[in-house]
């Protein structure tokens, strides 16, 4: 299901009744497109999420963490200058849309009371978080600025007057029923064309809403009855994410007809964070590290094209040996070779003196000829030796930033600054702000792995990045502490904080490292685990590489549950 009318309805309904009356105790914009309003209500903390994202918008309670910027913006600024401390008195839907307005009350510099709305449309792309004053409903600003040559019908700047999103001549379903009920039920007998008909009736209705309703209607019974009673359902909510036989999932205000399995959450809050938290999470991690990528992706192309060419030039030196021969019979036959011939016929006394076309300069004599093939062969030679060291290193620049590459796809936003650390320090990506910063501005500390807890409480420790990894293996962990560590493949180090843990111990740190890798989404995904004595990091490795022998090799499949019925 998609954020529809329908299901905005339900969610204004919810933080209606949690929200009101409760004051702003803190304003955060964590990501481009999204502010945490964190509101303080009946002795507890509920930090509301108004995300204007293009694929994901939407208004709810999270309880996903998150990571401010260092500095904060402008629209964070304006939003602290007028609703820091304010009250939330409403909240409020526009007829069915999906536009939700917060009504808040506070105080201006002068001591004066004043009413504010901040205002946030679900419109795909065109999804936005307004502040607007409400006496004169003009724009104090906005997420996203929309000017004239953007949008004809209204502005979205600072100063400019508020004009609602063009409306649709639609019922709101809330309302009731429409008095052709009965006669369009009858000319759209088919349960997909009636739900079609019906969106193009009524306001606020996604293509799954309209779905069920259609269902609902085809069930016996009065018509009103059973339109009225469908709508009953956003007022008294039961959350249900539904996950169908392809494993794709949706969520729903209450239970919608289904082939799929369904499973229940408390608030519409907590279905969302479900729903969005891993979809949402790739999402800002690939807005915030487009950077990081982009850089490793031209790293990986770089030493990929560089590998093919190693790989063809060594391919052209397996001839050496073919040089050597030819430059040994000349030496032995140098009395039949004259001077001036382009070609020699001689007995290859490598292969029982079958005769061996040998091609010649005829500017050369018999033995410079021979010479001239001993070099080609010497050459080879060496760039064989010189070919396999450059492969060996290319090789392993390809293995080190396809890890880097499988850490973005895993990280949490917050990891991305170890990461972009590690390339700076690498010299893979520069530090625009070097010259401004002292040494002591610019020595930045590594994050602290994640830390889990065994089912029999032994600690575990997970790192998420090369950094953490080399941290945690290389320096934190005891010798006698387990390391563990998915096998042939891009994945986190995990330690287990004992030198004799359970086999149970061990399956459930072999479960983390083979979900925090890139087995995660695989099956008997292998992870290999010995003693962190047995460790070894080579002169010059680069972050996050180890070698190692006596491992043992349990396998796991990842299960999300487990990691985070683990979770500290």
């Amino acid at each position: 299901m998609s954020f529809d009318g329908s299901f905005t309805h339900a969610m204004v309904h919810e933080l209606s009744q949690t929200l009101t009356t409760g004051r702003v105790s803190k304003i955060n914009q964590p990501y481009a497109n999204e502010i945490v309003l964190t509101v303080r209500a009946n002795s507890h903390n509920y930090p509301i999420l108004l995300s204007a994202n293009p694929t994901y918008a939407r208004i709810q309670v999270t309880q996903i963490p998150y990571v401010n910027p260092p500095v904060p913006t402008n629209f964070t600024m304006i939003l602290r200058k007028y609703l820091q401390g304010a009250i939330l008195k409403e909240v409020s839907q526009v007829a069915n849309d999906r536009v939700v307005h917060l009504h808040f009350t506070s105080r201006n510099e002068l001591g004066d009371q004043q009413e504010l709305l901040l205002i946030i449309e679900i419109m795909a792309r065109h999804s936005n978080v307004i502040l607007v004053d409400s006496a004169s409903m003009k724009i104090l600003d906005a997420i996203k600025h929309v000017g004239s040559d953007q949008n004809r019908y209204r502005l979205l700047l600072p100063g400019a007057q508020y004009i609602q999103p063009p409306k649709q001549d639609l019922t709101n379903p809330f309302d009731g029923a429409r008095p052709d009920l009965d006669q369009t039920i009858r000319e759209f007998p088919n349960q997909e064309v009636l739900a079609h008909t019906l969106q193009q009736q009524y306001q606020g209705l996604g293509k799954d809403t309209a779905a069920a309703l259609a269902a609902k209607l085809h069930e016996p019974g009065t018509h009103a009855d059973q339109f009225a009673a469908f709508f009953a359902g956003f007022d008294q909510p039961r959350p249900t994410l539904e996950i169908s036989s392809k494993n794709k999932t949706s969520f729903t205000a209450f239970p919608y007809p289904t082939t799929g399995t369904q499973q229940a959450s408390d608030t519409l809050s907590e279905l969302l964070d479900t729903y969005y938290q891993d979809k949402a999470e790739r999402d800002r991690v690939q807005q915030q590290g487009s950077v990081l990528i982009r850089v490793v992706r031209n790293e990986l192309k770089k030493n990929r094209t560089k590998l093919k060419k190693l790989e063809k030039t060594l391919a052209a030196t397996e001839n050496a040996d073919e040089y050597r021969i030819k430059g040994e019979i000349l030496t032995t036959y140098l009395n039949q070779v004259q001077r001036g011939q382009t070609e020699v016929s001689l007995p290859n006394f490598y292969d029982d003196n079958k005769p061996l076309k040998i091609k010649l300069s005829n500017q050369l004599s018999a033995n410079q000829n021979a010479q001239k093939y001993f070099k080609r062969y010497q050459k080879a030679k060496n760039a064989v030796t010189y070919v396999n060291e450059q492969l060996k290193i290319t090789q392993a620049d390809v293995d080190y930033f396809t890890n880097i590459m499988a850490q973005i796809e895993l990280a949490a936003p917050k990891d991305l600054v170890d990461i972009r650390l590690e390339l700076q320090q690498g010299g893979y990506l520069r530090d625009h702000d070097h010259q401004k910063k002292s040494k002591k501005q610019r020595r930045q500390k590594v994050s602290k792995p994640d830390r889990f807890t065994a089912s029999d409480g032994t600690k575990i420790s997970v790192g998420k990045n090369n950094l953490q990894n080399d941290q945690l293996s290389l320096h934190t962990a005891k010798r006698t502490d387990i390391w563990l560590h998915v096998k042939d493949m891009p994945g986190s180090h995990v330690i287990i904080h004992a030198d004799h843990p359970s086999d149970a111990t061990i399956m459930e740190a072999a479960n983390l490292a083979a979900y925090f890798s890139k087995g995660r989404e695989s099956s008997n995904v292998p992870v290999d685990y010995l003693p962190v004595k047995r460790l070894h990091k080579p002169n010059g490795a680069k972050p996050g590489y180890v070698i190692f022998t006596g491992q043992r090799t349990v396998y796991v499949t990842p299960q999300s549950e487990l990691v985070e019925k683990l979770a500290d």
